[in-house]
């Protein structure tokens, strides 16, 4: 589809560069000849008289000189609209190919977005479908066991109701324009309401957050940046293991402040930590071996509340050593941006 929409904006800019091209080589044309037929006129004038000997002289032919004169200027522009109908060409192709590469490119990722959404939603709608039916056929089946499938197929409305709820999220930020809502906040209030959300999670793993470091002042929407650290401690709490700790640390310096969230987990892979922000991407095993599941949406809407706000988000990790994700935020309020996402 692409290559002949190449194909098809390649000769629409060359024929607008040849027609252009012929455009200006008729006017030069008629201004060349002109010129050249006023030259011939007042030097054939002149030569008439300082030497009236060549008054009539069938030798001067102005005429035949401004044919040949003519034709000359005529070739010489067919010549060079020959080489700018080519040279257009090469240059119209690469037009062409730089205007329609983002537009192939934002192809590509909805039609990947799109299937991915359909797989991730086909995968609990199969299991309930299973779920359901298996016990629809079972004629002995015990109310506990009936209690049993009905819950598996909560849990997996559950997860779908999650799955769109983020991709909800990740729309509004996608469309987002303005920062509006942007206050003067306090990392270390921003903080604290982030760990009270992830609490109980912390809990159940018996896991504890470490603080270190002394709020600093940061400009931005504070509903979003709460929930860019509750993505961010969720993850970590999500692949730490029982009884472990995850430290959030904090450093205000003249321009920024810096958010550390740390956990001892399993770690990433370094070929992976290039496409941990990916829509739908999920790591190796190397962090789902305990269970943990998720559509892999969480660290992209991350990544989009970070981009809203011109701050810089990282993941760093090692295997079996844990990941550190650091989010730096600006003191001052970002400019608009005028960019579309990844």
């Amino acid at each position: 589809m692409f290559r002949s929409a190449t194909f098809k904006l390649t000769v629409w800019y060359t024929a607008i560069i040849t027609a252009l091209s012929l455009i200006f080589s008729i006017v030069i044309y008629h201004f060349a000849t002109g010129e050249l037929q006023t030259g011939l006129a007042h030097q054939t004038s002149r030569l008439y008289r300082d030497f009236p000997v060549f008054n009539g002289n069938p030798l001067l032919q102005p005429g035949a000189d401004l044919d040949t004169g003519s034709h000359h200027i005529l070739l010489q522009l067919v010549y060079f609209n020959i080489l700018v109908m080519l040279l257009g060409a090469i240059v119209s192709y690469f037009l062409a190919r730089q205007t329609l590469e983002p537009i192939e490119a934002a192809h590509a990722r909805q039609q990947r977005f799109t299937a991915d959404v359909s797989h991730e939603l086909r995968t609990p709608l199969t299991a309930m479908k299973m779920t359901s039916e298996v016990a629809l056929l079972d004629k002995t089946a015990t109310n506990d066991e009936l209690r049993t499938a009905l819950n598996s197929n909560i849990e997996e409305v559950t997860k779908m109701n999650a799955l769109v709820n983020n991709l909800l999220r990740l729309t509004k930020l996608d469309d987002e324009q303005t920062q509006a809502g942007f206050t003067q906040l306090q990392s270390g209030d921003i903080i604290s309401t982030a760990v009270s959300q992830v609490a109980n999670l912390a809990s159940a793993k018996k896991i504890s957050i470490e603080q270190k470091g002394t709020s600093a002042p940061i400009v931005g929407d504070r509903d979003a940046l709460v929930q860019l650290l509750v993505i961010l401690l969720d993850n970590a709490l999500k692949y730490s293991p029982q009884s472990s700790v995850v430290t959030i640390t904090t450093e205000g310096k003249s321009n920024d402040a810096t958010i550390s969230i740390a956990d001892e987990g399993p770690g990433i892979a370094k070929e992976a930590l290039p496409h941990v922000f990916d829509r739908f991407y999920r790591a190796d095993n190397s962090r789902t071996k305990d269970g943990s599941n998720g559509y892999g949406l969480g660290l992209s809407i991350a990544k989009l509340i970070a981009d809203r706000h011109q701050a810089d988000i990282t993941l760093t990790s090692k295997p079996g050593k844990g990941t550190t994700a650091t989010v730096r935020l600006p003191h001052h309020a970002p400019q608009k941006s005028t960019e579309k996402d990844q």
